[in-house]
C-alpha cells in the first residue's frame, strides 16, 4: 500500500490523513500529496520547507517503524489560520533524537534540518502503540511596504 487519502475538516481549517507502507517510494508520493494540499489551502509559500520536513520525518519512520498490514505509517497535514502542522505517526516506541553526525556520514542530519526549518517540532505519545513526530510552520508575514507600488500582475 502506498497511500490512502482521507480528507476531513476540523474547526480551524482542513486536514489530510494518509496511510503508507515503509516502502521508500512512499516518501515521494507523500510529498506530492502535501504539495496538492498546500496548493488547495493557499499555502504554497511553505512548500519547500514543508516537503523537506515531511521527507525527513517519513524517511525516519520508514526506516525505524514497525510496519505491518495492521500498523502502517500515517501522515496528517493540518491547516490552520496562517499555519501548517505535519504529523507522522508510527508504531515504534523509539523516539528520534537529533544527533551530531560524523562529518563523513551520509545520514544523521534529518532532524537537524527539521529543527532548522520548523517553527517548532516534537514527539508525543499517541493512542495505541508508538508515537507521533510533528512539526509546525507559520506562513511568513508580509513586511510593511511589500507589494506597494506594484501594478497589475505584480509589476511596477
Amino acid at each position: 500500500m502506498y497511500g490512502k487519502r482521507k480528507s476531513t475538516s476540523n474547526p480551524t481549517g482542513s486536514t489530510v490523513v494518509l496511510r503508507w507502507s515503509s516502502h521508500p517510494r512512499c516518501v515521494a508520493l507523500a510529498r506530492l500529496e502535501l504539495r496538492k494540499a498546500l496548493a488547495e489551502w493557499g499555502l504554497s509559500v511553505l512548500e519547500d520547507s514543508a516537503t523537506l520536513i515531511l521527507s525527513e520525518l517519513l524517511s525516519n519512520a520508514g526506516r525505524h517503524a514497525r510496519v505491518t498490514p495492521e500498523q502502517t505509517i500515517e501522515t496528517r497535514y493540518f491547516r490552520s489560520s496562517g499555519a501548517l502542522r505535519i504529523e507522522v505517526h508510527d508504531a515504534s516506541p523509539e523516539r528520534p533524537q537529533p544527533r551530531v553526525p560524523d562529518a563523513e556520514a551520509s545520514d544523521g542530519r534529518g532532524l537537524l534540518l527539521v529543527e532548522a526549518l520548523a517553527d517548532e517540532w516534537g514527539v508525543a505519545d499517541r493512542c495505541g502503540p508508538g508515537k507521533v513526530v510533528w512539526a509546525s510552520l507559520s506562513v511568513p508575514r508580509a513586511r510593511p511596504g511589500e507589494g506597494e507600488g506594484m501594478g497589475e500582475g505584480g509589476r511596477s
